[in-house]
């Protein structure tokens, strides 16, 4: 149930909290795939190999990995990892139907455009990210149903005004954020969430800010001392 704010524009700029299980070990930021993905940096998960968040510096491209319901009963045995899906899609190889996978929202970013891919275990959509700022978690993009983005995408948006300066920008979102955790962190609304109340093990674990541009792409994050506890 994890969450991202993306701002599409020249540069496109995010902040993506992710929310796992505390107990399945993972690798913070780092260049952990050198043989397989020279040069990409992202958030490794260790159980299997793979990404939750994907930088590749010289193509310049980001991908972020959001789970998503699925339509079908799959169980366990019919499936296979999603790890690589971000790793994949940073090399320019993006996932195609049919896929034995659970469901996801793929988050792609390039210099030029950002799309979400969302696979929910029937069928595979496209959804091109339109200019200026949306979120995104594990419905649509911009849903009104998904009570954290109607709470929070209008203070997103107005964070990011009319001066585009990266620090300015993210830092403001930061501010967002920060105002958000005073939320009960199990409440439907909050960004730094625990869902085990809603029937998952999973709790917010990081935040990072990322910048994709012409230029560059480049991510930074920040691991919270205690999950879904901001400090």
């Amino acid at each position: 149930m994890c969450t991202v704010v993306i701002d599409v524009n020249q540069p496109t700029r995010l902040l993506a909290v992710r929310d796992e299980d505390p107990q399945r070990a993972w690798d913070d930021l780092g260049a952990w795939w050198p043989e397989d993905y020279p040069g990409v940096i992202g958030i490794r998960d260790r159980r299997a190999g793979g990404a939750w968040m994907a930088v590749d510096p010289v193509t310049r491209r980001l991908a972020v990995l959001l789970n998503r319901a699925d339509v079908l009963d799959l169980s366990e045995e019919q499936v296979h990892s999603r790890g690589s899906l971000a790793l994949e899609s940073v090399a320019g190889r993006s996932p195609q139907a049919p896929l034995a996978m659970h469901g996801f929202n793929l988050l792609e970013v390039a210099p030029d455009a950002a799309r979400v891919l969302s696979w929910d275990g029937a069928e595979l959509r496209e959804t091109v990210v339109p200019d200026g700022v949306h979120m995104i978690a594990h419905d649509d993009l911009d849903d009104p149903q998904t009570a954290r983005i109607a709470a929070w995408l209008p203070a997103f948006r107005a964070a990011a005004g009319s001066d585009h300066a990266s620090a300015t920008e993210l830092s403001r979102w930061v501010d967002v954020l920060a105002e958000s955790a005073d939320l009960d962190k199990d409440d439907d609304r909050a960004i730094i969430r625990d869902n085990h109340v809603h029937g998952y093990p999973t709790m917010s674990l990081l935040y990072v800010v990322a910048e994709v541009s012409e230029n560059s792409a480049q991510a930074r994050s920040h691991v919270l001392d205690r999950p879904a506890h901001w400090d």
